[in-house]
């Protein structure tokens, strides 16, 4: 089969707010979710920022009964699969649970949940595990608990595929609804700040400040000096558009095109050749038939690290080459919301607003740009977007891209 794939939902848990409406108010007005972290002390460590989810009340989405036996992992994802259900005005019944299902994309998982149960491990032993504990250490627990939680038996699978695992999950979810196994997919990512991980990129060198500066999240700016990291989950409800034809669903856009490819890299690096990248890119807009110059918008990777930005902005130039009309316009989220490792889904989300509604949100964080390239600063802007693209690139060398468009 070759059904068209539309997006009809949208649920997000994010630092910019919880739910699709505070999100994009925070977008639009160019506001950040970046400020001293709370959740852990960082005395100890070179940086001290961090993008944290706050006024969040997970009773407001999930039973008592399920809640208790969830990670924070699993409870950021079940509540946003349960908006982007909502949102898209899809009710789970015998009729459809078992041809809806869920496609989670994250790099790195309950980190701080499996540092926990080792640590009880080896030093108490074994028997002083929590056994409630032992299945949410797997990559699907949260994919699994919003199943459960929510009542679909329809393709339930988890996408580890380092910094594009949620730009990868959607692919996959548009492929198989495309191919004809599922109607109604929940598709994007979802990761979460814990001191373990937080010390562990701080002793890589990748946080901001790397070598000095004002330590901040500044993508594509000369003055870049390392990430700044962030948490949330971000999902998008993808369906046949068929099917959402039969409900009344309103779309945002429809996916048209996605590609994948690698290259070789240092495997906590960047490359510094965008071949890899291009070849990703290059996929998706053959499978849109989209040529450069029907592009709009560029829904950005970059994080403020002195080599993705580099990659990112030589590969653009390449097959953009910019004229006189200055398009696509490209805009990161990251300077708002940090390098959310598995951010693919509330990008595809900010993406997918921003096709239905024609406003482009501002780079946050960006004042002087690295190159002569048509990046959104300052402030939001009004323009209509037909075609954009996704764009995910992951250290090792590792790109997924995907192109949305509006609906016919």
């Amino acid at each position: 089969m070759d059904r068209r794939v539309v997006v009809t939902g949208i649920g997000m848990v994010t630092p910019l707010g919880v739910g699709k409406d505070r999100f994009r108010e925070a977008l639009w007005r160019g506001e950040t979710g970046i400020r001293e972290i709370t959740a852990f002390p960082t005395d100890s460590f070179g940086s001290h920022l961090g993008a944290e989810v706050h006024d969040f009340q997970p009773r407001d989405f999930i039973s008592l009964k399920n809640l208790r036996k969830m990670d924070r992992l699993s409870v950021l994802t079940t509540a946003s699969a349960r908006m982007a259900l909502d949102d898209a005005g899809i009710a789970v019944t015998d009729g459809n649970r078992d041809r809806i299902g869920i496609v989670m994309g994250t790099a790195f998982g309950n980190t701080e949940l499996k540092v926990q149960s080792a640590r009880i491990l080896f030093t108490e032993g074994p028997g002083m595990v929590n056994p409630i504990h032992v299945p949410n250490t797997v990559m699907n627990a949260s994919a699994g608990h919003a199943s459960i939680e929510l009542g679909f038996r329809g393709v339930n699978t988890t996408v580890n595929h380092q910094a594009v695992s949620a730009e990868t999950a959607i692919a996959y979810a548009a492929m198989e609804i495309r191919r004809g196994t599922a109607d109604v997919i929940l598709a994007g990512g979802v990761e979460i700040l814990s001191p373990f991980f937080y010390e562990a990129l701080d002793r890589f060198r990748a946080l901001s400040p790397v070598d000095g500066g004002v330590e901040g999240a500044r993508p594509f700016d000369l003055a870049r000096n390392g990430l700044v990291m962030g948490e949330g989950c971000g999902m998008v409800c993808l369906e046949a558009a068929e099917f959402a034809r039969e409900h009344g669903a309103s779309p945002y856009a429809e996916v048209t095109g996605w590609g994948l490819a690698s290259s070789p890299s240092p495997l906590t690096g960047w490359s510094a050749d965008p071949r890899g990248f291009l070849l990703a890119l290059g996929k998706a807009m053959r499978m849109a038939g989209a040529m450069p110059a029907d592009i709009d918008l560029i829904q950005a990777a970059a994080n403020g690290g002195f080599a993705l930005d580099a990659l990112e902005a030589a590969a653009y130039e390449k097959v953009f080459g910019w004229g006189c009309d200055m398009k696509p316009l490209i805009t990161s989220l990251k300077g708002a919301t940090g390098e959310i490792f598995a951010s693919g889904g509330i990008r595809a989300a900010a993406l997918a607003l921003s096709v239905r509604e024609g406003v482009v949100p501002p780079t946050v964080g960006l004042t002087t740009p690295m190159c002569s390239l048509p990046f959104v600063l300052g402030e939001a802007r009004r323009l209509p977007v037909k075609k954009a693209l996704l764009s995910g690139i992951s250290f090792g060398g590792t790109y997924a891209c995907l192109i949305f468009e509006e609906t016919k």
